[in-house]
């Protein structure tokens, strides 16, 4: 098991987040890699799992990431922190002007294990509200949810059914006990005001 991430690296990763998306709009190109001290590079240059999300006047802005630690922590957050500011295709790119109101929050991830089930009941009985991020497979169709989500979709009926619909596959496909399912659990860093 991977080790937690102590709050100071936690603060540096929103750091190289933010200074990400201020590079972007700067079109400058410094290596941010040069920021991070030595005793922090043994942890977040693990590869992890994460997520980059971003809220302004704490609605969702943007929200991209990887699920499976296939490359450094400090790298994911660098580059899901442009993605998530300007190529979220559900929502406009942010604009400078925005980028002041805007909040980062960072999400490392656990690597996901599979649940295995017979029926929905079955599922519904393995998951944890508010503590388990949920991903769905079935052939091409995918999606996941990080716990945090739980705070909009607080039964895990609904909270299926919208990931369901979120893969692009019909709404009650988690009743038919045809899902691969995954979870795993996240370590969460946001900015303060």
């Amino acid at each position: 098991m991977k080790k937690d991430i102590s709050e100071d690296d936690g603060s540096l990763l929103l750091k190289l987040a933010r200074k990400s998306i201020l590079q972007e709009f700067n079109k400058k190109k410094d290596k941010l890699i040069s920021i991070i001290p030595d005793a922090s590079m043994k942890i977040i240059g693990e590869h992890r799992g994460v997520f980059v999300s971003l809220h302004k006047k704490g609605n969702l802005k943007g929200c991209i990431g990887i699920i499976e630690p296939v490359k450094p922590l400090f790298e994911g957050v660098i580059e899901n922190a442009k993605h998530a500011a300007f190529h979220d295709t559900r929502f406009a790119p942010l604009s400078f002007e925005e980028f002041e109101d805007t909040k980062v929050e960072i999400s490392v991830l656990t690597i996901p294990e599979r649940i295995e089930y017979k029926d929905d009941r079955g599922l519904i009985s393995k998951i944890r509200p508010g503590i388990d991020g949920v991903i769905i497979k079935k052939k091409s169709h995918s999606a996941t949810f990080l716990p945090q989500v739980w705070k909009q979709l607080k039964e895990p009926e609904n909270f299926l059914t919208q990931l369901c619909m979120k893969a692009g596959l019909p709404y009650s496909e988690w009743k038919t006990g045809s899902l691969i399912v995954s979870t795993y659990q996240v370590q969460v860093f946001e900015e303060k005001n």
